[in-house]
């Protein structure tokens, strides 16, 4: 329905990186906006907001599309309970913007079943399709949340299997992985720093693109190396533009621009000036710590699946998912994950969703 109705391409128009959050619950200070737009770049889609009126839009078409097909579009009401457990389930703090730009999804289920009821009798739908167990037999083997072959974070340790690197992260800093960069932010908001491919093929003339792409002044330099690796550090500030009229606050850069076999990997730490010193120790850490990964535990790391289990006798949901091993502090996921209550009964034969 979103992309029906164009609305990724509406808000694509109208997005301003200097205004996107880094990572939930962290605002880019100003004077850090010149670097919003390489901290957002494959976040875009992410912190996409359509807003209430696209998303009863895209609720109106889903109806109409699976109706046409022959889909009970029932199921798709029922399925906002299941974003509505999962929002209590995480908290008001982890989804702010998910509550505050989406329809309540209650009343999002209430509408939806009109909806879908309406179309079922338009189009004389007797026996409309639900095929439950041919869709769970189709994601058996998905894998759930993120794929370490992608990298993953670990005890405060980034590893990236596929790329055989590691580094640390800092105590209680947010983080967000990204096929195009690690990006790494303190609760504050106060400072960032990522992680990214550093542009040209030398260390020298990736510290010049560097300076030239972020209009920055370099402050001071010097050659190094990082657990055997060739490295060249520079810190750089920001140049006043002449064209503003009023200047945003000074900030302050510090760069590891690593060589790492072909590849030069390029870690950026950024504050405004007034307040560089307090995270300067934080950035240094975590560009200090970077080393090839050669932990084969790490390396061979495998992610979590949806694997699709049949129940052996006439019980509840709970009882099932207990006989498969599933972890008491991991039920009521599973049950949201199932689309069921913890109490709902389960028949001999019936197919469900647990995750190893």
């Amino acid at each position: 329905g979103h992309i029906a109705y164009r609305h990724t391409v509406v808000q694509q128009s109208k997005q301003l990186f200097g205004q996107l959050g880094l990572i939930a619950g962290i605002i880019i200070k100003p004077e850090l906006g010149r670097f919003a737009e390489q901290a957002s770049q494959g976040l875009g889609l992410l912190f996409l907001k359509f807003g209430r009126d696209a998303e009863r839009e895209s609720d109106q078409v889903g109806v109409e599309y699976s109706s046409k097909i022959n889909y009970d579009a029932h199921q798709m009401a029922g399925f906002f309970n299941t974003l509505q457990r999962k929002g209590a389930e995480s908290g008001a703090q982890e989804l702010p913007d998910f509550l505050s730009t989406h329809p309540n999804p209650g009343d999002r289920n209430t509408a939806t079943a009109r909806m879908a009821t309406e179309w079922q009798k338009k189009l004389n739908l007797t026996n409309p399709k639900i095929n439950r167990n041919e869709y769970l037999k189709r994601i058996e083997g998905l894998i759930y949340g993120e794929d370490p072959r992608q990298g993953y974070l670990e005890n405060s340790v980034f590893y990236h299997p596929e790329l055989k690197f590691q580094f640390n992260v800092p105590q209680g800093w947010k983080y967000q992985n990204t096929p195009q960069r690690v990006q790494m932010a303190p609760q504050d908001g106060q400072a960032l720093m990522f992680l990214t491919l550093g542009p040209g093929k030398t260390l020298q003339e990736a510290a010049q693109a560097v300076l030239q792409q972020n209009n920055l002044q370099l402050v001071d330099s010097r050659e190094t190396t990082v657990n055997g690796l060739n490295t060249f550090v520079m810190i750089a500030d920001s140049k006043p533009d002449p064209q503003q009229q009023q200047q945003q606050a000074p900030i302050r850069t510090i760069s590891y621009l690593i060589q790492y076999g072909n590849t030069i990997y390029h870690i950026l730490g950024v504050s405004a000036t007034s307040t560089f010193n307090n995270y300067q120790g934080f950035f240094t850490s975590t560009m200090q710590s970077f080393r090839q990964l050669t932990d084969a535990s790490k390396i061979n790391k495998q992610p979590q699946r949806v694997r699709i289990k049949t129940v052996a006798a006439n019980t509840t949901l709970e009882q099932a998912l207990r006989s498969f091993r599933v972890a008491d502090s991991r039920l009521e996921e599973h049950a949201i994950l199932n689309g069921m209550q913890r109490t709902t009964a389960v028949t001999k034969g019936m197919l469900i969703k647990v995750i190893e």
